[in-house]
């Protein structure tokens, strides 16, 4: 029998990380740029948009992710269960998000049929390939340290991704576009999708499946069904997931908007510029063409740098003290430094960037710990069921982000809409959409980034008091399901179980 140690290489544990690298290619542009990009760009009306991405969003999340987590779940190959998903649906992930992010020149009605189609196909493929992913983390390994050592390697790249996106992506578009941002974002996303797929292929190759179920486990899809609604910590955990996206999308969707309507100009843009000439000295240029899309990047380079520094100490504090409390107290401070931005004047650009650094930090403690405590999930089913289902879980788990990403995103344009945003469809010909905005366009930006964001993370802290995998239990788990698995495979280690590879 082939046996292999529990402990992950270092390049395994990078290779997969440029999965999530890759994903987030997409899934950080969808959070940044979607909404932005139907009601700036592509010219939907802003009830439209909110359409669009609520309802495509909602289908996506409560049909897609549920079958592709079972059938995940069902495959058997010589690859394992997980990792033949990943290589099969990375090509076509990619040239979905290049024809989600394009603008064929179509009339309004053919503009709204092509945003839900392309939106949907690419949500279908996010789903086959980043669910999976998602659950060969909780396979890689039985062994709770290295699966917290791999989820914080996992969200250092995820970081990278973001950081590429919120902070380079926009002024890049300007560059590359010469101003038309949609032939810069079409351009953009070309090499995004060249990119991703390359990385998609690594991570297929560079990985295993260590942990096997059982020869004897069978269970139905009712069976797992019922297993995962007994799972009181599946369910806290379901509902927090949808309200951390819920923020996440809100937030960073409505940002661009917080940048070019309520932030002043004169203010952003002597504030950041000694950056922008430090960038001109050394001859990157791209960041000099527009100073909202420059003030935009590098505020978000601020809270995503201070993210990745709040990301290693995450691992060591979970280690230390858990998961659920380490990560309900840095979830509350972290909403407290998104909440402040409600006090802030249009001119105060410097507590604008303070707080989003400190937002950050403590954000990024909580980064690596939400999908370590979903695999913990998986492990409490397992154990106190005696079957493993994981990618139903990751399913329910993905369910959640794909609600809390669709709810979010539809709720900044639908409030923006509210405080009477003019959308780029509904602009009179010859008018600049910048120059026919209301007044109070600018509270509605300023409101979404900061006590409509908020609120949703202080709800997700409550519930953690009422999620029961404690240290202790964490501990108790891992040892039980050693000692099972062990006497599983006969002479095993409590260390050691049958890979895929």
């Amino acid at each position: 029998m082939n046996k292999i140690s529990q402990k992950v290489s270092l390049g395994e544990k990078i290779g997969y990380s440029l999965g999530d690298l890759a994903a987030n290619l997409v899934f950080q542009t969808l959070i940044t740029y979607l909404a932005f990009f139907y009601t700036d760009i592509f010219g939907l009306k802003n009830n439209d948009a909110s359409i669009v991405m609520l309802v495509v969003g909602l289908v996506a999340a409560f049909l897609f992710n549920p079958i592709v987590g079972a059938l995940a779940d069902r495959t058997n190959s010589r690859w394992g269960k997980f990792r033949p998903w990943i290589l099969y649906t990375s090509i076509p992930l990619c040239v979905m998000a290049l024809l989600a992010f394009s603008t064929p020149d179509f009339s309004y009605k053919g503009k709204l049929i092509y945003a839900a189609g392309t939106y949907t196909l690419l949500l279908l493929f996010y789903a086959g390939n980043n669910l999976p992913y998602a659950a060969l983390s909780g396979v890689i390994t039985g062994n709770m340290a290295e699966r917290n050592s791999i989820s914080s390697i996992r969200f250092v790249a995820v970081l990278f991704a973001q950081f590429f996106v919120q902070v380079f992506m926009l002024p890049i578009i300007e560059y590359v576009g010469g101003g038309d941002k949609a032939a810069g974002i079409e351009k953009v996303i070309t090499w995004m999708a060249i990119i991703g797929t390359v990385m998609l292929l690594i991570t297929f190759f560079s990985t295993k499946e260590r942990v096997v179920p059982k020869p004897e486990q069978k269970s139905t899809l009712k069976e797992d069904l019922t297993d995962l609604f007994k799972n009181k910590p599946w369910v806290i955990m379901l509902i927090l997931t949808v309200l951390v996206f819920v923020t996440l999308a809100m937030k960073g969707g409505a940002y661009v908007y917080y940048f070019k309507y309520y932030v002043d100009a004169d203010a952003l843009a002597q504030f950041i510029s000694p950056v922008i000439n430090s960038f001109n000295a050394i001859g990157i240029n791209f960041f000099g063409s527009d100073p909202m899309s420059a003030g935009f990047g590098l505020f978000n380079a601020g809270g995503i740098i201070f993210m990745i520094i709040g990301l290693s100490f995450s691992k060591k504090l979970a280690d230390k003290f858990g998961k659920r409390d380490v990560f309900g107290t840095a979830l509350f401070i972290s909403a407290l430094f998104v909440f402040v931005f409600i006090f802030f004047p249009s001119k105060s650009v410097g507590l604008m960037y303070m707080s989003q650094i400190l937002h950050g930090f403590f954000y990024g403690i909580t980064t690596p710990i939400l999908w370590a405590m979903i695999a913990d999930v998986a492990d409490y089913s397992e154990w106190k069921n005696n079957r493993r289902a994981t990618a139903i879980i990751f399913s329910a788990m993905m369910v959640g982000l794909k609600a809390g990403l669709s709810i979010g995103g539809a709720l900044v344009t639908w409030i923006l809409g509210l405080y009477g945003y003019i959308s780029k469809g509904d602009v009179p010909a010859g008018q600049v959409l910048e120059q026919v905005q209301p007044e109070t366009v600018s509270s509605g930006a300023k409101m979404l980034v900061s006590v409509y964001a908020a609120i949703p993370f202080f709800i997700g802290v409550g519930l953690l008091f009422f999620y029961a995998i404690n240290k202790k239990m964490e501990t108790q788990i891992e040892t039980d399901l050693s000692a099972r698995r062990k006497s599983v495979t006969g002479d095993l280690s409590a260390e050691n179980v049958k890979p895929v590879e």
